[in-house]
């Protein structure tokens, strides 16, 4: 019975035990790392709507933001189409322009006017004017051009001002018309007939006029010049409220100094249009703006934005063009706060689009009637003891049929949230304020690395202190006990039942360390909250403003704790806000204090520095106080570029190299290393400096020649080594030379000879401050260069819990948009030179050694994505040795996981642990049914023997036989264990 049941179960328990998936290792790219693609805050002029292909009605939304990133927005997601970073000139002086039914947009930065394919972002032509500044750019919007690309007209604003039409297909020069007046240029507009130039003409009493030139927009003839009395109103540019741009009627409008009074002008002609503007004391205008269409097929309607610190309202103004006159139509009701409007066009039709923070309006230009209203509930996006307010917005308009329409605006929020709504409802949230983070750290809320320091506190404390302190711990951690209960039952459900999504970490048990949170301070003076080891997804943003009521409050800089907190230091004001990690609840406000780690605090002061007048100076804090410590000054001619310390938490798992053959050779190390790399442009050299922080002594020095200063020099430094990157020219005096990139790697020991610990070995003590005379030269240096592919513009070093984990050279690649990871082996100093490594040196991991140090494909941390601007990479270890974390910033924002030496200690995805419980289970099972089975065999066979064995015996030998056959029976499990051993 025992067999059969025994075969019944054999063949469903081995087909449980079958792999529930065919691929055994899977690639953790894009689950263990997420990526913000941003653009920086979009600019209202240079942010629209505009269809890609030529009759296709379908649209994408472009900006050129204040970032200088040129890129398109799929509506329906808010994901990046593509994006281009630009440089050389002033974002807030950039423009972009596309022309009606067209499939590019021209781009207009610095000195270059661009034009890219609106689907994909690739450059079709560039035209560049030396020694000029771009004012102002156009799209040609001529009625007889129907096909093909439409020109472009730029303007230039240099010695003299310059007036260019460009081939919309090339970019080559049509005409050039340049202006030797002398007069400042504006801006260019053109209409369905003229081109426009206009200009400020200096007047009398610091006034000044405004010209206008029409030209030919064949040619570019100067046709006609009239002046615009302008009277003491306006005395520069910023005093203009607008020039239009390519619309039916362009109109020139600036106001009062008082904002009392609007005055407009018609391109080309000489009526001029004056409408009073509502004035109240108490509450006087801020800001004018207006929204005109772009198209000349629309109707000459535009509206004006008026502004004040409590209200807003708007006004609706018509154009005659017969009789060129300008009349108010209509105006919208005057409301609290903030509103952000846009215009669109439709055919020949144009809408308004009113967005407040709580609804959407939809007018048209035409009457005041209101054609669509729709109430905001939520922005979708995680903003804290705040209301966002909308600031700017484009929109877009789509009549459905009878009298209903469908609208989109894309707002950008007071929080630095850029959203989408659609009829009232938010489709996508971008968090483009990260693209402006100033500092960011990450913070550790982990209970494991909390209680380590706690003992650490406990083993440098008295008996009698040290156990008060821990009963006061058991005491506090009583409190935590149901939470714990409840998610060691959570975490055994999950562990057979995943059904956490990618978002859902709030009771997640953080065994790994891998949750942790990352806080950015960026320039609008917010704090932004994020989670680092998890999707990446904002968890809180909150103003600085609204966390303490202290006036004009500048926040200088970041700093985290231990405990999950966050500390924003006002330098201007000597103070520090205290918030939580977790969720922004402010828990102090006071005097600054510096933040000391708890084992800096044990052993002893921590070092700042500050660089002022080409000077770095060195500071000892301690608790509650700071002392100057030295000051180190670079050789005339030089200035400091680079400083970069060895980070606070930097674990040695060993003090020495093991060698091959099983000697030792000592590191240096020295905690308190300072890299430091001084620059002198007109020598084209660099001095690299190696400090002692504490007495800022010269540890190590040396000088590199022929530097490329244009280049940044990157740097890091970790135990007993640092590397830094430059670019270098291989001859300056000829202007052909080539120009290459180098990674310099430099390791410090005590004694280049193994199991020698140098002139250190025979010292008991040793100080930083007061150095013996034969301390002075304490370390041997080896070092090595590589040629590398591409520049480096920052560096890191991955750190781990205990150090024991190979560590990563983190690198930034700006040319290629990468983070890399280089494996710390590959730059070795002891590399051999000039030969093949010996078999000790193999032992070692050691290999030749090669100038050339091409980038692998797998040390690419962020894959096939590109991570644009980034300017910082922060390393904190998790829970686990094998895994630190990874967290880069600048433009972009990006985080991962890496295991340098492999992931050794923690189970792979791909491990099924339902399989291994049905397999322990099955075993069971096969043990309690085989178990009776082998006893009966074992009792028959034994039963059998005993039998014969008596039945042929004598009476007088039986006992014996049985006496036997019992000592057989006790040496049964001892035959088992002599076969095994003999097995083995």
């Amino acid at each position: 019975m025992y067999t059969m049941l025994f075969r019944a179960l054999l063949l469903p328990t081995a087909a449980l035990l079958l792999p529930t998936v065919s691929a055994i290792f899977a690639d953790d790219a894009f689950k263990v790392d997420y990526h913000h693609a941003l653009l920086g805050f979009p600019q209202q002029q240079t942010t629209f709507f505009h269809s890609p292909y030529a009759g296709n009605r379908a649209s994408l939304i472009y900006t050129l933001s204040e970032k200088n990133v040129l890129g398109a927005i799929n509506p329906k997601d808010g994901s990046i189409v593509w994006r281009q970073h630009l440089s050389g000139g002033n974002a807030s002086e950039a423009l972009l322009r596309a022309g009606d039914a067209q499939d590019t947009v021209v781009s207009a930065v610095g000195n270059e006017v661009s034009a890219w394919t609106a689907s994909d972002g690739r450059l079709v032509w560039s035209n560049t004017l030396g020694g000029g500044v771009l004012k102002d750019l156009e799209i040609l919007e001529l009625p007889q051009v129907t096909e093909g690309p439409k020109d472009a007209i730029a303007l230039w604003a240099g010695q003299p001002p310059v007036v260019r039409r460009l081939d919309g297909k090339t970019g080559e020069v049509q005409w050039q018309f340049e202006d030797d007046s002398g007069d400042t240029p504006l801006q260019v507009s053109s209409s369905a007939t003229d081109v426009f130039y206009v200009s400020l003409h200096g007047g009398m009493m610091g006034g000044a006029s405004v010209r206008v030139a029409t030209l030919d927009p064949t040619t570019g003839k100067k046709n006609n010049v009239h002046s615009v009395n302008t009277a003491s109103e306006v005395r520069s540019a910023d005093d203009i409220l607008f020039v239009g741009q390519n619309t039916a009627t362009p109109i020139l409008a600036w106001n009062h100094e008082k904002h009392t009074l609007m005055k407009i002008n018609i391109l080309g002609t000489n009526s001029l249009a004056v409408f009073p503007i509502d004035y109240d004391r108490s509450d006087m205008v801020e800001k004018i703006t207006l929204h005109a269409p772009t198209k000349i097929s629309a109707q000459s309607h535009f509206l004006v934005h008026y502004q004040t610190a409590k209200n807003n309202w708007a006004e609706v103004f018509h154009i005659d063009l017969t009789a060129s006159t300008i009349t108010q139509a209509y105006s919208l009701p005057k409301l609290a706060g903030t509103s952000a409007f846009s215009v669109s066009t439709s055919d020949a039709n144009v809408y308004f689009t009113r967005v407040t923070s709580n609804e959407m309006i939809l007018v048209s230009s035409a009457t005041h009637g209101i054609l669509g209203r729709w109430p905001i509930k939520d922005f979708g996006v995680p903003v804290i003891r705040e209301t966002p307010e909308p600031t700017r917005a484009v929109a877009e308009v789509v009549p459905r049929s009878g009298s209903s329409f469908a609208v989109r605006a894309a707002v950008l929020l007071s929080s630095g949230d850029w959203v989408t709504i659609r009829n009232g409802e938010t489709d996508w949230a971008r968090p483009e304020a990260l693209a402006d983070a100033l500092k960011a750290v990450i913070v550790t809320t982990s209970v494991s690395e909390g209680l380590a320091d706690e003992l650490e506190i406990e083993a440098h404390s008295n008996p009698v202190s040290a156990y008060v302190h821990r009963i006061k711990r058991h005491i506090d951690g009583l409190q935590h006990l149901p939470k714990w209960v409840e998610r060691q039952a959570r975490t055994l459900i999950s562990t057979f039942m995943p059904v956490e999504t990618a978002d859902d970490t709030s009771h997640k048990s953080d065994i790994f360390g891998f949750q942790k949170s990352v806080v950015a301070l960026t320039s609008n003076g917010r704090l932004i909250a994020l989670d680092a080891g998890g999707s990446g997804r904002v968890l809180w943003n909150a103003p600085i403003s609204e966390l303490t009521s202290e006036p004009n409050w500048k926040a200088t800089d970041l700093q985290s704790t231990i405990d999950g907190t966050v500390s924003v230091v006002s330098g201007a004001q000597g103070q520090q806000l205290t918030v939580s990690a977790a969720d922004g609840k402010v828990l102090s406000v006071g005097n600054y204090e510096p933040i000391i780690p708890v084992r800096d605090a044990v052993s002893g002061p921590v070092v700042t520095y500050n660089v002022a007048g080409n000077k770095l100076k060195a500071s000892l804090q301690a608790a509650h106080s700071s002392s100057p410590a030295w000051t180190f000054t670079p050789l005339p001619g030089h200035h400091i570029v680079t400083v970069t310390s060895r980070p606070p938490s930097d674990p040695v798992a060993s003090i020495g190299k093991v060698l091959g053959d099983r000697s030792v050779l000592y590191k240096y190390l020295n905690p308190n290393l300072v890299f430091v790399a001084t620059v002198n442009e007109a020598g084209n050299t660099a001095f690299i400096h190696l400090l002692d922080s504490v007495s800022g002594a010269t540890v190590y020095a040396t000088t590199q020649s022929n530097i490329d200063a244009t280049y940044s020099i990157a740097a890091t430094v970790s135990e007993n080594w640092f590397a830094y990157s430059l670019t270098v020219h291989s001859d300056l005096t000829t202007p052909s030379s080539s120009k290459g990139h180098q990674l310099v790697v430099t390791e410090l020991f005590e004694s280049l000879l193994p199991d020698d610990r140098g002139i250190l070995g025979s010292n008991d003590n040793y100080s930083s401050i007061q150095p013996s005379p034969v301390q002075g030269g304490s370390s041997y240096v080896l070092s090595q260069t590589y040629h590398i592919p591409e520049p480096i513009s920052q560096l890191s070093v991955s750190q781990t819990k205990q150090g024991i984990t190979s560590k990563h050279l983190l690198a930034v690649l700006p040319e290629t948009n990468s983070l890399i990871g280089i494996p710390r082996t590959v730059l070795d100093p002891r590399r051999p030179v000039g030969r093949e490594p010996n078999k000790d040196e193999q032992l070692e991991g050691l290999f030749r050694y090669t100038p050339n140090l091409e980038f692998h494909p797998q040390w690419y941390l962020n894959h096939k994505r590109e991570v644009f601007g980034l300017k910082n990479i922060l390393s904190v270890p998790a829970a686990v040795e094998s895994t630190s974390l990874v967290f880069a910033y600048g433009l972009d924002v990006f985080g991962t996981r890496i295991a340098p030496s492999g992931t050794f200690d923690v189970l792979g995805k791909e491990f099924n642990k339902i399989q291994m419980s049905a397999t322990v289970l099955a075993l069971a099972v096969g043990v309690v049914v085989v178990a009776p089975l082998v006893s009966s065999a074992v009792g028959s066979y034994i039963g059998l023997t005993s039998t014969n064995i008596f039945l042929g015996a004598k009476e007088t030998d039986q006992r014996t036989l049985a006496v036997r056959v019992d000592s057989d029976l006790e040496m049964i499990p001892n035959l088992f264990l002599h076969s095994a051993s003999r097995r083995e």
